[in-house]
Formats: C-alpha cells, structure tokens, sequence
C-alpha cells in the first residue's frame, strides 16, 4: 500500500472534499454535502491518507471539546476502501488523542452495516441512540406538516432534518421514509492504540 497519513494541509480542501463525498454516497450519508471543509480548532486536528500522487483517498477529522474527543469526519475514498486506510488514520489519530491525557474517542454513525462492523473491529463499543428522521416533501407530501407543529404564513416546508427519541422509532418509521438510527461509539484510546499497530 502506496498511502501516506500526514497532517491535512488547506491546499487539500478539493480533495478532501471528493473523498468525502464519494465514500459518503453509498451510505445514509449520502446527502451530506459539504462545499468547504469545517474549521477544526486545535487541539482538534485532521489527518489524510495521500496516494504517491497527492489525491486523498482518505480523511479523518478529530474535534475536541474539553474532556470530549470526537471523530467528527472519517472516510475513505471507494476505489481505495478495504485496503487498511481507516485503519491506519485510526491508528494515527489515536495516538495524537493519546497525548491530551482524555480516556475516550467517542463517534457518532448512522445504521450503515460496513461502518458498523468498522467501528466494532476497531474496538469500539455502541451505547447511546436517537434517531435522525428526515421530512421530505417529494416523498410524501405531508411528511413536512407532520414534522412541524405550526406553519408560517407564506412559508412552505419542503424538507426537515429532525432527531427524536428511540422509543419513538415504530411511529417515526410508519409516518416517514427516512429514518436513521444515529448510534454512539466510544473506545478506550489507551487500550485501542496499542491494538491498532
């Protein structure tokens, strides 16, 4: 394997951003569409993984709140998937987290089975839940007046992006199309890292 995990650089923004969106197209992603790449404030950090060309082929953006140390992008371009990128950027990222003394890497994903089993092979561990549930007016019609409660005079609701409660999960699957189970994994870094290399 010809790729090299070094320190996202802003003239890696174009690239990053295909990467990006291409390995998210084939997931319950698919519609997040980025035209730029967010701001990571440090002590947060991303990482790419660079073919010998320079192209990205994969991404990992770590941010960080306090005590609270997310992935809050990770993704692997599909013509180089399957081939150890997420992994080596895990491993990578993992060590940099190491360093801030913090005990866990939390991460958030929706109910795509690959990013699961992912996320399990790396060592993570699921616990909390909610759903995402999108209200769209070119699947159903009424799926945005049953997402809003009250209309604006003039305004008419076309899509919303909607997070509701687990036990809710039955009513929200028979009242719309697009539901998502949005699951949290977390790894102990210390633990994890020493696993990954």
């Amino acid at each position: 394997m010809n790729h090299v995990i070094r320190e996202y650089r802003p003239a890696d923004e174009t690239s990053w951003l295909r990467c990006r969106v291409l390995s998210f197209l084939g997931s319950a992603y698919f519609d997040d569409v980025l035209k730029a790449r967010p701001e990571i404030l440090a002590p947060g950090f991303g990482l790419v993984a660079g073919d010998k060309c320079g192209t990205v082929t994969g991404i990992i953006d770590i941010t960080v709140k306090g005590q609270l140390v997310t992935i809050d992008t990770v993704a692997v371009h599909p013509d180089h998937q399957h081939q150890g990128i997420g992994r080596l950027l895990l491993a990578e990222a993992l060590a940099r987290v190491s360093a801030l003394g913090v005990p866990t890497l939390d991460a958030w994903t929706r109910d795509d089975p690959d990013t699961l089993r992912w996320y399990r092979a790396m060592g993570f561990t699921e616990s909390e839940h909610y759903l995402h549930v999108y209200a769209n007016y070119y699947t159903d019609a009424g799926e945005p007046d049953r997402a809003i409660g009250e209309r604006r005079t003039g305004l008419r609701p076309m899509t919303a992006f909607l997070h509701a409660n687990l036990r809710d999960e039955q009513v929200m699957r028979e009242q719309f199309a697009r539901v998502h189970v949005c699951r949290r994994f977390a790894v102990d870094i210390l633990g994890t890292h020493e696993q990954l290399h």
